[in-house]
Order: C-alpha cells, then sequence, then structure tokens
C-alpha cells in the first residue's frame, strides 16, 4: 500500500513514532508534516495547511490507499477539504497519541473543550481509531460520556459504542540500539530522569526523594535529561544547585548517541507522574538496562510483565522512598527477562508489522 501520514505536530515523541512507522513498515508511507509547535493552531488550523500539501502530492503522482492522521489533526476538516481532490472511499485510520480530554491541566487553568471536540470529530471521520495503550483508551471512553453530556442537545452519545467497537490498542514502537551486556560500573548507582521538564511528569516529587535520599547519607548519582519546554522551571534550578555533589549529567542531549550512552550508563529510571498514556522514555532505559521505579497506575502496569510488579511499581511516596534505598544498599541493573520483554514487545520490528496488518484490513473492508 501507499500510505500518507498527516504529522501537524511534528517533533518529540510524535514524530519518532511518525518516522519510526515510516522506516519500518512493509509498505511506502509518505510524511505529510508541520513544525512542532503552536500546538493550538495545529489542532485548528493544520488541516489547511496539510490539504495544500496533499493537492500539490496529487498533481505530482497518485492518491494514496490510506490516510493515518495524529490526533493533533482535525481529520474530519482536512477530509473535507479534500474531498474534491481524493477518491470518496480512501480510508483513514486515527492514532490517539494523546488526547485533550483526559490530559491534566496544568495548576489554575480551566479546560476549554474545544480541542476535545476536536478529537472527538476526528474519531467519528475515522474508520478506525487507534490507542496507545488500554489505560489511554479506557481513560478516553471513561470521560467522553461527560464531555458530550456537557451540551443541551443533539449530543449523539449513542455513538461511543460504535466508536469503541472500531477503536483499536497498539503502542508505540520504539528506535533501539544494539543489546549490550548488562553491567554495573564501580561508581555509586546512576538515577536517570529522562522524560519532559512537565508539571504532569511531576518533577517535584522526583526531586523530593533525591532529597530525602540524600538526607538519608545514601550514596548515588543523577542524570536529569529530556526536553525542557519551559523557559526556567523552578525546581530544576533549585534541584541542580542541592543536588551538585550528586550530579553526573543535566540537560537535553542534543544527539541520538549521546542519549543512547547515558541511558546505557542509567542503573535506575525513576518516573512520579501524574500523566502517561504510554511511556516512551520509561521503556527507552528499560530497554538499555535500568531498573524501573514506576507508579502502580497509569499505562505503567501494562508495560511490565505481573511477574515483576512488586519490583518495579510502587503504591505510594513511601513505597517508593524504600524501593530507592534498596535499589541504592543492593544496586542492580534490570533483570535479563525485563530486558528481552520490553525488546521484544515494543521494538519497531515487533510493532510494524501490528500496524501494517491492521491498516491493510482497514482498507480491505473500505475499498477504494
Amino acid at each position: 500500500m501507499h500510505i500518507w501520514l498527516l504529522s501537524p505536530y511534528h517533533t518529540g515523541s510524535h514524530r519518532a513514532w511518525a518516522e519510526g512507522y515510516a522506516r519500518h513498515s512493509r509498505h511506502r508511507v509518505t510524511l505529510l508534516t508541520m513544525a512542532g509547535q503552536f500546538w493550538k493552531w495545529r489542532m485548528l488550523g493544520a488541516s489547511v495547511e496539510l490539504a495544500a500539501q496533499a493537492e500539490a502530492l496529487l498533481a505530482a503522482g497518485p492518491p494514496p490507499d490510506l490516510v493515518l492522521a495524529t490526533d493533533m489533526l482535525d481529520l474530519a476538516a482536512w477530509l473535507g477539504l479534500t474531498r474534491r481532490l481524493l477518491p470518496a472511499a480512501t480510508p483513514a485510520v486515527l492514532y490517539m497519541h494523546e488526547n485533550q480530554l483526559t490530559y491534566p491541566l496544568p495548576p489554575g487553568e480551566k479546560r476549554d473543550l474545544t480541542y476535545a471536540l476536536v478529537n472527538w470529530r476526528s474519531q467519528l471521520a475515522a474508520d478506525a481509531v487507534i490507542f496507545n495503550s488500554r489505560y489511554h483508551r479506557r481513560a478516553w471512553f471513561r470521560a467522553l460520556p461527560n464531555l458530550l453530556k456537557h451540551f443541551p442537545d443533539y449530543n449523539h452519545l449513542p455513538q461511543i459504542g460504535a466508536l469503541h467497537h472500531r477503536s483499536h490498542i497498539l503502542p508505540v514502537g520504539l528506535t533501539l540500539p544494539p543489546p549490550h551486556p548488562l553491567t554495573r560500573s564501580s561508581e555509586p548507582p546512576l538515577i536517570l530522569w529522562n522524560q519532559r521538564w512537565e508539571y504532569d511528569k511531576r518533577p517535584d516529587r522526583f526531586f523530593a526523594l533525591l532529597y530525602r535520599l540524600q538526607e538519608a547519607g545514601l550514596s548515588f548519582r543523577v542524570a536529569v535529561a529530556g526536553e525542557n519546554v519551559r523557559q526556567a522551571p523552578d525546581e530544576f534550578l533549585a534541584a541542580r544547585e542541592r543536588l551538585a555533589a550528586h550530579i553526573d549529567h543535566w540537560g537535553y542531549l542534543p544527539t541520538r548517541a549521546a542519549y543512547e550512552d547515558l541511558l546505557q550508563r542509567a542503573d535506575l529510571v525513576i518516573s512520579t507522574a501524574d500523566h502517561e498514556f504510554f511511556g516512551v522514555s520509561v521503556l527507552e532505559a528499560i530497554a538499555a538496562g535500568a531498573f524501573p521505579l514506576l507508579p502502580r497506575r497509569l499505562s505503567y502496569p501494562e508495560l511490565i510483565p505481573p511477574a515483576l510488579h512488586p519490583a518495579c511499581l510502587y503504591g505510594d511516596d513511601a513505597d517508593l522512598f524504600a524501593k530507592a534505598v534498596q535499589r541504592l544498599r543492593l544496586p542492580r541493573r534490570a533483570p535479563p527477562s525485563l530486558v528481552e520483554h520490553v525488546r521484544e514487545h515494543y521494538g519497531w520490528a515487533a510493532v510494524a508489522p501490528q500496524y501494517d496488518a491492521l491498516l491493510e484490513t482497514v482498507c480491505k473492508v473500505t475499498p477504494i
């Protein structure tokens, strides 16, 4: 097949997902993209620009067999703008990398339902909808009735069941470095933060844990990577000063090679997040050998085999502290079975064929 992949917010994990699938699919995937900034404007206005890109492509060649779009696009609007350009039955699939209904808000901010309605309309316009985790799909469909009941009439609640029926779950594929021996250095254990420097990842909780470990006299190093989308996040500035004696690395790594090198040196990867629809950064660290300490909620229980939940998942701050102390006093790399599980289930070599098969099925039931 020839697939058009529409990625209006083409940066970070959105870009990695789109380009990863394009590289590993057995089909021909053409990317239609826009810069990853101004997310609200992308959701409201990207359909116009990507329709123009579609028109340019059609002037030079045949139409696609299928369109695959991310949740940052108003797919219904894009299909309307291209109705004279594409064959009427061209199937469209929507990938829900995130959503604007259950994504946690910054403190003091009120939710603008406009963007959740864009997600809803896009799902109605799609022949199939893919979520990146069971947790994500469950959270969306639990919240969706309340969104629609917010409006006085014609809310089409009965369509929720049909939409759920044509929804699917496929994980984000990971670009993984070659496996390497899981050996530890003789230095103090290295604790890794490789998530976004954002409120929903709760860096305040992460640094509070490190301060407790520091006060308890435990020996450790810390590496803080991840993307900083803010100008001066106060909790990071304070932590850099307070944890100066423990810092091994601080700041965003500009190359993939440097990032992978840091992952391979990490002993512990810790999440204190309030929000996680999937968990790319955590899985990348585990695949490189870091032992995970993750909340027993959100998407994390899906990522870890049940037999390892007692060791890898924590219930509250006290449980996290106790598990972190244990891992620092008796340091170990991630169990080889866990590393192999992540590599076998989430690497693109395993995930891309699942996407290919689903999209082929959509094409068969939606003939052009």
